[in-house]
């Protein structure tokens, strides 16, 4: 592959960055291969140490996505970070949409009982309202204590969602420093 070739290759699989950053991923591909040719290296010889332009690309987008969710941590920049580091590999398939999928249930059960727990007290007008024989004051000031309880269970998921999506970036970017070569012990 010539250099053409591996600059076209890599500039088309980098279309998901801005323009400013793949004119500067491509200015340094450029120097490596300016560098290569000082050192007397065919074009082909530089490109084949280099690797898969392709290949190139996503660890570089997984890159910046994942630091794109440490700056900004949206649904969005999530699920984007998330598809670009399974996009490493198929076997990041199972190793990153697992664990994802487990985190993702767990936020939602909490939500939704904490949620549950503190629409609780109106679930119990409703009641009346349909039903006004069927009133008792226990249902009442039982629901008002779950309501408390879902009050604490929501502050609980509030902490939590923040702690589990910071820990799931961590595991994102562990995952591509495995994938981009493995842990490098100093």
């Amino acid at each position: 592959m010539t250099k053409n070739q591996f600059m076209k290759e890599l500039d088309l699989s980098l279309k998901g960055l801005s323009s400013n950053e793949r004119q500067d991923i491509l200015q340094d591909f450029q120097e490596h291969f300016a560098i290569g040719v000082e050192e007397g290296k065919t074009e082909e010889q530089i490109a084949d140490s280099l690797g898969s332009p392709k290949h190139i690309a996503k660890e570089l987008l997984a890159t910046y996505h994942i630091e794109k969710v440490e700056t900004t941590a949206t649904t969005g920049n999530i699920f984007r970070a998330l598809w670009a580091v399974i996009g490493l590999g198929f076997f990041n398939l199972v190793i990153i949409l697992g664990p994802f999928v487990a985190i993702v249930a767990l936020v939602v059960a909490g939500w939704a009982s904490g949620a549950a727990f503190i629409a609780s007290p109106l679930l119990v007008l409703v009641n009346v309202l349909f039903n006004p024989r069927t009133f008792e004051f226990f249902d009442l000031f039982f629901s008002i204590m779950l309501s408390g309880i879902g009050l604490f269970i929501a502050v609980g998921m509030f902490v939590a969602t923040k702690v589990l999506t910071n820990l799931f970036v961590r595991y994102l970017k562990y995952n591509v420093s495995l994938v981009k070569g493995g842990l490098k012990h100093d």
